[in-house]
């Protein structure tokens, strides 16, 4: 807890009763660290009697934020979810555009293995933007969950029966390295570049449950060349590393879009591995497709990451850097054409 004076007159005060006293000790954290956290981010102080809060601060607006978020996060639990560190700082994060309990929970996503809930604003939009649209584009920094939570819609609906099938791809090119000096078949070579699809796959269902859908063929995992020719219906399809396609590819991948399908394309256009002078992609399906009607383009920040705190430092420096270099020397690394 704070260790603000307590005997401190505050202008604003409201209390909180939650029925589970176990619940409500979970929400708490060991020895109230969850409280300390919300109380050190929004300048409030919080007392404790048994399953009772009661909040404290100069501003209603304040009083009313850890109200909202502790609510939220007490609903969270009684709905079989957990609460811990990164939720209380991601329920911090989605202050800065409130959202009420209601609106929070419907974009949760539910998979065979847990409930996954957007941590923040611009994850939010992401996941109201994937369920209400057939073409959604998430660009931004590595860690903002990108593909994590396009993977887990896609699960949601394969579950539910909404699409048949699941298809992740991604562009076979990664920071010079060429396939053909690979060992192995062509599987052994392709796979080390899909594992973070693979990855999340695991993490949102039964080990057994992903190798027999994989083994049916209803979910496939491939590099984008193997979608040529084909079209994609009654299919949730996700196109990640986007910014490693050429407008060439990007476009032959948009036009396989079928009946009843979804697409998800996700990428990062601060790291291009294409050669020097070739033009990524996905930049160009941004300039050519921002405004067009059934489609949008959400975009990430480093204040969306949600790996390690210091990620989003580290992004947020390299960010910095960037557009000082691109402001001296636009063309200087090939990525003003990229």
């Amino acid at each position: 807890m704070s260790k603000k004076n307590k005997s401190e007159p505050s202008r604003v005060s409201k209390k909180i009763s939650f029925a589970d006293n176990a619940l409500a000790q979970v929400l708490f954290g060991a020895h109230s660290a969850h409280l300390e956290q919300v109380e050190q981010a929004l300048d409030v102080v919080i007392d404790t009697r048994g399953a009772d809060l009661i909040i404290h601060a100069g501003h209603a607006e304040a009083v009313d934020q850890a109200h909202q978020i502790l609510q939220g996060l007490y609903d969270r639990l009684i709905q079989g979810g957990t609460v811990g560190a990164p939720e209380i700082a991601a329920a911090l994060r989605m202050t800065d555009k409130p959202m009420s309990v209601v609106a929070q929970r419907n974009l949760d996503v539910h998979t065979k293995k847990r409930i996954i809930s957007p941590r923040s604003s611009h994850q939010g939009m992401y996941l109201s933007a994937i369920e209400h649209c057939e073409l959604v584009f998430g660009l931004g920094p590595a860690g903002t969950g990108k593909t994590y939570l396009a993977v887990a819609k896609a699960v949601e609906r394969l579950v539910r029966g909404d699409v048949d099938r699941i298809i992740l791809t991604r562009p076979a090119v990664e920071a010079g390295e060429q396939l053909g000096f690979l060992p192995g078949d062509l599987k052994e070579k392709v796979d080390p570049y899909l594992r973070p699809l693979y990855d999340a796959l695991h993490d949102m269902m039964p080990d057994d449950q992903v190798a027999k859908r994989l083994e049916t063929g209803s979910i496939e995992v491939a590099p984008l060349a193997f979608m040529r020719g084909r079209t994609l219906s009654n299919a949730f399809v996700i196109l990640d590393e986007a910014q490693n396609t050429t407008a060439v590819q990007m476009k032959m991948f948009l036009t396989r879009l079928g009946e009843n399908s979804r697409m998800v394309v996700t990428g990062d256009l601060s790291q291009v591995d294409l050669p020097r002078g070739t033009r990524s992609g996905l930049r160009d399906a941004r300039d050519t497709l921002e405004g067009t009607k059934g489609l949008k383009f959400i975009e990430f920040n480093a204040a969306d990451v949600v790996r390690h705190p210091l990620v989003g430092r580290i992004v947020d420096a390299y960010e910095k850097v960037e557009k000082h270099r691109r402001r001296s020397a636009p063309y200087e690394d090939g990525q003003g054409h990229g």
